[in-house]
């Protein structure tokens, strides 16, 4: 995280409906690789140049396609993964190569005259222009359109058309698929970092007849298999000569004409990837090649049009509009997009942290996928939400072998993985991390409260809520007082690990098995039928209701943890920029001794278990952790910005907005180029709805407590609840409520009841006085949010 002079320097210009790169900045091409990439939850392109160089990290991937490797320890502990699993680069369908009368078009020579890219928010489309004068004097325009299909879920496309403008021109262009790409190495000891694995395919067909290549590999460990396909629309002046070849690790089609002036070459390349564990080559051979011919069928602009269509119907759903603040209101749009990119067609696989925009964390999915993006996705495109639940509960018979090896009972969910293995090798922040399982409890319990799917909670829901309430009845225990202790834990904030009763893991651990109860009562044949007895589902209630909440007397507070306010505070005094993150620069041990947090811990305790706490408490521990927490994860200022907004801290919350919604646009952390944080991008969406909006809802009730900062005037979004489609627009004096459409519905307006039917209804905001600000942690407070004349929306 840097000062806020960093906050000022934008590589985009800010736009409320697009990311336009107005010029090619060599020094931030890896981070606009990253928030240039399409997805669509199954294909994952990052935004390389068509031409393939320079490049910073180039990158195509597959949804939960990955390759093995040995996950050493110093030292051999029970329990220890010995593996661990790591995204890989798949076969390469972006390039197309050109030259101009010989000399290969490349950005860093000749003259570059014109270079802009634009990620359309609507279109779904990357579009780029350049005009380009070669070192032997020939001048072309280059323009290209690329999409990852949302309605097609196996097939991306890219148009590409070449214009002599000076003078007659020799063109050649050479659409290639490249698999086993040379990669950049990692470069640092960041832990966050992926591993680089050299060549991982092994090339098993390849074949090339006339536009239409098709590649076949398998990965050398983990035994998955990979097909990629491309078929070609060819048009430019006669007379045009088309060739194609393929080795095991390319397949290209080269293209040569002769262009004069004013007239162009035009390219339609479509690209179809599938993969497999268990299928055949023949097969996924036949699978790529059908969705090709489907592919050529629609045609280029249909599936523009099938974008546009897939991409208006989400907004009318999900958009957010803000007044006052231009780039918060291009960043949260950008951020739905990128949230809707990651999972609209995963179709029961994960989401990873990064999306599919880039190889950090290995490719891995965390916690943070049912902690922050699928709140985002629940209230906006429900379906989504179910699909990577749905890839959970495929994942059960693992959890369950995970739990019975760390001898427990139900079920134990990686801290992170790509297929349902645990990969983490530091147990202290990965096995002891526990309250994993309540988040993904939580997550099922929010969905259905959305939905009403009383299908999926029968299919999916119920089995995962009995499993990880086995786990909690076993994992904790009753004191000899009956209080239900749940010791040796890591909560949310990792710079505390192997903890005694972590507020927040006991609160989710409570709430997980009061409803897998309830649930279980619901489905009464279900539930006999996965051996859940009354005695079992009242021994659960037992252990909810009797679950211990630590508090500090003596200072007013909640502990983080039990004796988390008897440690010695971390000395910030001395501390330097250059010292954070802590993770890289101190030892973990005196992190763990002292008072110091990571990310919001104790306070998204305040977020998601509100109902535990009193105004009181909550603005009391607010700003007792204020102090402590340093925000060295991306996941904290989105928690910080809604719990700042629910005390009355608008102004800070304003500022932690800013920070949660601009990180990968401004780069804030210096390692967008790794991918974009996905869970950071729900943060603009979470804090101005559940922060600005006051947004909560759960057992059939849905709450509002709408206040704004004074820099946003106007706060508009949309959401979907139980079928109803409403608007809320809130603005410094009051706030209306709206039915878009479905059946009324009633709501929560600052505790007023409020029955939407016909007629949007208004009411007032009440007042309130701002408390005094806490303080940070010296050269920890956000960056304010000024809204720079110089970059207002263009």
């Amino acid at each position: 995280m840097n000062g806020p002079e960093d906050i000022r320097d934008p590589s985009y210009l800010v736009d409320p409906w697009c990311v336009r790169e107005p010029e090619l900045r060599f020094d931030r091409l890896a981070q606009s690789e990253s928030v240039f990439a399409l997805s669509n939850g199954h294909i994952g392109m990052r935004g390389n140049l068509d031409e393939g160089e320079p490049h910073g990290l180039p990158g195509t991937y597959l949804n939960s396609f990955y390759e093995q490797r040995p996950l050493p320890h110093a030292e051999i502990a029970y329990g220890n993964p010995e593996s661990s699993q790591t995204v890989i680069n798949v076969t390469n369908g972006k390039l197309i190569r050109l030259l101009v009368d010989d000399e290969p078009f490349d950005v860093r020579y000749g003259a570059l005259h014109r270079h802009e890219r634009v990620l359309d928010l609507r279109a779904g489309t990357l579009t780029r222009e350049v005009e380009w004068t070669s070192p032997a004097g020939q001048k072309v325009r280059v323009t290209s359109t690329r999409l990852v299909s949302l309605t097609q879920r196996a097939v991306a496309a890219v148009c590409y058309e070449v214009e002599a403008l000076d003078a007659p021109a020799r063109i050649v262009a050479q659409s290639e698929l490249v698999a086993n790409e040379d990669l950049p190495g990692a470069g640092t000891d960041d832990p966050r970092q992926s591993a680089v694995l050299a060549s991982p395919l092994v090339g098993e067909e390849h074949v090339a007849s006339g536009t239409k290549q098709v590649l076949v590999h398998r990965t050398r460990h983990s035994g998955l298999r990979l097909a990629a396909a491309m078929d070609h629309e060819v048009h430019g002046p006669d007379p045009i000569s088309v060739e194609s070849e393929s080795v095991p690790d390319v397949a290209r089609m080269t293209v040569a004409t002769r262009l004069e002036p004013g007239q162009k070459l035009r390219i339609v390349k479509y690209l179809a990837y599938g993969w497999s564990s268990r299928r055949s080559r023949p097969a996924l051979h036949d699978q790529v090649i059908g969705a090709l011919a489907a592919a050529r069928q629609t045609g280029w602009d249909g599936l523009l049009e099938e974008q546009r269509r897939f991409l208006d119907d989400f907004w009318h759903g999900a958009d957010v509009e803000v007044d006052g603040d231009a780039e918060v209101q291009q960043a949260v749009r950008f951020g739905l997009f990128h949230i809707l990119q990651a999972g609209a067609r995963a179709e029961r696989r994960m989401i990873p942290a990064k999306g599919l925009t880039g190889p950090g964390y290995d490719g891995h999915t965390f916690w943070d996928s049912e902690t922050f993006v699928l709140p985002v996705l629940t209230y906006t495109h429900p379906s989504a939400a179910a699909d990577a639940l749905a890839w959970r509960h495929m994942t059960l018979p693992l959890a369950r072998e995970r739990a019975k090896q760390l001898g427990l009972a139900g079920a134990t969910f990686p801290w992170r993985t790509i297929r349902g293995q645990e990969c983490s090798g530091y147990w202290p922040a990965g096995t002891a991390a526990f309250h994993i399982n309540a988040d993904i409890a939580d997550a099922v319990v929010r969905y259905v409260d959305a939905t009403e799917d009383s299908e999926f909670e029968r299919e999916v829901g119920l089995e995962m809520m009995v499993e990880t309430a086995r786990l909690w009845r076993v994992l904790g225990h009753h004191d000899v007082e009956g209080v239900f202790r749940i010791d040796g834990v890591t909560g949310p904030d990792e710079y505390s690990a192997v903890m005694d009763n972590n507020v927040y893991t006991n609160l989710m651990a409570r709430r997980n098995l009061q409803e897998a109860a309830n649930m279980a009562m619901r489905h009464p044949d279900l539930a006999e039928r996965m051996g859940v007895t009354a005695e079992e589902a009242a021994s659960w209630r037992d252990a909810a209701a009797a679950m211990l909440v630590p508090y500090d007397d003596r200072l007013g507070v909640h502990p983080q943890s039990e004796g988390f306010t008897n440690h010695a505070l971390w000395d910030f005094s001395g501390m330097k920029p250059d010292d954070y993150p802590l993770l890289l620069n101190f030892p973990y041990f005196d992190l763990y001794r002292k008072q110091v947090v990571k990310q919001a811990d104790l306070v998204l305790a305040l977020h998601l278990c509100g109902e535990a706490f009193t105004p009181e408490q909550k603005a009391r521990d607010f700003d007792y952790y204020e102090a402590l927490t340093v925000r060295d994860s991306s996941l904290s200022a989105q928690t910080q910005a809604v719990i700042a907004a629910e005390v009355g801290l608008l102004e800070l919350a304003h500022d932690y907005l800013g920070e949660t919604a601009l990180l990968d646009l401004y780069d804030l952390n210096r390692n967008t180029r790794d991918g974009l944080h996905i869970a950071s991008m729900a943060g603009a969406w979470n804090g101005l709805v559940a922060g600005f909006g006051g947004m909560r809802a759960g057992g059939g009730r849905l709450t509002f407590a709408p206040r704004l900062p004074g820099g946003i005037s106007r706060l508009a979004f949309r959401m979907r609840y139980r079928g109803s489609l409403i608007k809320v627009t809130v603005t410094g004096e009051s706030a209306v409520y709206e039915l878009l459409d479905g059946p009324a519905l009633q709501l929560h307006h600052h505790g007023e009841v409020v029955s939407l039917a016909g007629e949007p209804a208004e009411l007032p905001i009440p007042k309130i006085d701002a408390p005094k600000p806490p303080h940070q942690p010296a050269g920890r407070a956000p960056a304010p949010r000024r809204v720079d004349p110089r970059h207002r929306s263009r």
